[in-house]
């Protein structure tokens, strides 16, 4: 038996985005697992690793189109 992702996502019921109920859901269960003294801290975190990572992909693609621009040079 042959097993693709899109079977595998069609079987689970993966159909787009979540919405609001489960980001709710999601939002409820880490303010119990973190409680909320730490919840702002773990969100200022998480929004500087999202940064970072954008700079980091920013700075992969300027290195990509210097490479290109030195290869079409020689």
């Amino acid at each position: 038996m042959i097993v693709t992702t899109t079977s595998i996502g069609a079987a689970l019921g993966f159909i787009g985005m979540p919405g609001a109920p489960e980001l709710l859901i999601v939002l409820f269960l880490a303010l119990l697992l973190f409680g909320g003294a730490k919840l702002p801290t773990l969100m200022r975190n998480l929004g500087k690793s999202a940064n970072e990572f954008k700079r980091g992909m920013a700075e992969t693609a300027d290195d990509t189109d210097e490479t290109e621009k030195l290869k079409e040079k020689f």
